[in-house]
């Protein structure tokens, strides 16, 4: 009789689980089991504050379809999003440098025609 998915799932989520908090504990890291596969660690963050890391272990199926969860796919995504986000970045970022420098010129401006008027009064 063949092992169901859910027990596999739990072997690999056990397995992998040993594995993170052993190389975690060997850093020095203090590792609490917070669930069955859920990691939780203490940290401090750049301002000191103490805060904590949650990691969490899971084997995805799949979407509602019946399509099988794709990790190379769902990277791929994540890539094309972030480049998508830089770029609407850049842009913006561009058109307020531009915005700014207009802004500038027009100030400039305004101020040398009010200079001219006060001399020529």
């Amino acid at each position: 009789m063949a092992t169901s998915d859910n027990i596999l799932n739990e072997k690999v989520k056990a397995t992998y689980y040993v594995l993170i908090a052993s190389a975690l504990t060997e850093n020095g890291d203090e590792v609490l089991k917070t669930g069955s596969a859920e990691i939780s660690i203490p940290v401090v963050d750049d301002e000191g504050n103490d805060k904590f890391l949650v990691i969490t272990l899971k084997v995805p199926k799949g979407s509602r379809d019946g399509e099988p969860y794709d990790g190379y796919g769902m990277a791929e995504d994540f890539r094309m999003k972030q480049e998508a986000k830089a770029e609407k970045k850049a842009k913006a970022d561009k058109a307020k440098a531009e915005k700014i420098k207009r802004d500038e010129e027009y100030r400039r401006k305004a101020k040398e025609n009010k200079e001219k008027a006060v001399s020529a009064s």
